[in-house]
């Protein structure tokens, strides 16, 4: 193979025995997703922090996860 003909292969001057780490381009593909998963978990944490021990304010029953509305009263009449 020619020199020319190498560099038609591999454009960007990138060596073939480098290993994947040490290119620029998998950590630019690896970035979104990273930052959407560290987006997650702050919001789950956030959320957790501030919301977490909430009192039910309308007057129902929480059982577990289950919130149950408020028990009508009967008048009797």
């Amino acid at each position: 193979m020619t020199d020319k003909e190498s560099r038609s292969i591999e454009p960007d001057g990138a060596d073939a025995g480098t290993p994947w780490w040490r290119h620029r381009w998998p950590w630019l593909l690896l970035l979104g997703p990273a930052l959407a998963v560290i987006g997650c978990v702050v919001t789950i944490v956030l959320a957790f922090q501030s919301y977490g021990d909430q009192a039910i304010q309308d007057g129902g029953t929480r059982q577990g996860l289950l919130v149950s509305p408020p028990a009508q009263e009967k008048t009797g009449h």
